[in-house]
């Protein structure tokens, strides 16, 4: 079994694990989801067998035995092309979905996966209606308000924002992440009362964003409560032997973290066909 890593303890509710035990974390899961018994991971840079092209799966083999012990079913992961945006695809089957930054499924088992080098994962879950969202939130999706998409898509179909449970992964901090003015601009027009928190001057020209608040805000803002959202502090900036940076100079395809999370494969389904495309 997967070990978990308690030797720098994190903020937040984090759990790191480690596969096999005593090497380096391959994924962090949030105690707030291990609780509701949601099947999740937060990959770090260890994650093993992400593949440089994602077009025809992000996956090789090696990452199965890892997959296998973090409680992902074997389904294939659905997955888009980011855009940076709000749009947000429902995910009936494994493989590529389209454009999007949001994915949710309610189909038992099946995986969704989004790719993040400093933007926020977000991963959203329904427990009564067994729904799942997965969110990769940079600002340009902060400002567009990706999460309360994701979260408007739980609600039509059949989710209450009260019920939800969330999680923010690693991304890069408010102690690092450093805009300029157009950012600003951009978050104080489409946020104007809230924005101001979530921005710390830096020097002339330059602040430094809080995505995490501001995601959490949002969620608050659309009717989650505030104890029911997991922010679990890890800053991709800050912990280069954990996590890729693009700010930190880590760019291309293979400098990339991967968030998946599945409803319970045990939920009544029926049968299956053939693999799809979503």
């Amino acid at each position: 079994m997967a070990g978990v890593f308690e030797a720098q303890p994190a903020p937040g509710d984090a759990r790191f694990h480690e596969s096999p035990p005593g090497s380096p974390p391959t994924h962090v899961t949030s105690a707030l989801l291990d609780a509701a018994q949601l099947t999740h991971a937060f990959g770090t840079r260890h994650f093993p067998g992400l593949t440089p092209r994602i077009d025809d799966g992000p996956f090789a083999p090696a990452a199965a035995p890892v997959l296998r012990r973090a409680g992902f079913d074997g389904l294939a992961p659905a997955f888009a092309r980011q855009v940076h945006g709000a749009a947000v695809i429902e995910a009936s089957a494994g493989g590529r979905c389209g454009e999007a930054d949001a994915l949710v499924t309610s189909r038992a088992g099946q995986p969704l996966a989004i790719f993040t080098a400093d933007c926020v994962p977000l991963v959203l879950w329904d427990p009564v209606g067994q729904r799942v969202a997965a969110v990769h939130a940079g600002w340009r999706g902060t400002a567009a308000g990706v999460g309360p998409a994701a979260l408007e898509a739980l609600v039509a179909r059949g989710a209450r924002p009260a019920d939800v449970l969330a999680a923010l992964g690693p991304s890069i901090g408010p102690c690092c992440y450093e805009v300029d003015a157009p950012v600003v601009d951009r978050l104080a027009t489409t946020f104007p009362s809230r924005a101001p928190a979530w921005l710390s001057p830096r020097g002339p020209g330059k602040w430094l964003l809080d995505l995490w608040r501001a995601n959490r805000d949002q969620l608050v803002d659309a009717g989650v409560p505030a104890e029911r959202i997991d922010v679990l502090g890890l800053c991709t900036y800050c912990r280069p032997e954990l996590f890729y940076s693009y700010r930190r100079g880590e760019h291309g395809p293979g400098a990339r973290l991967v968030t998946l999370v599945a409803p319970p494969s045990a939920r009544a389904a029926s049968p299956r066909g053939p693999e799809r495309p979503c």
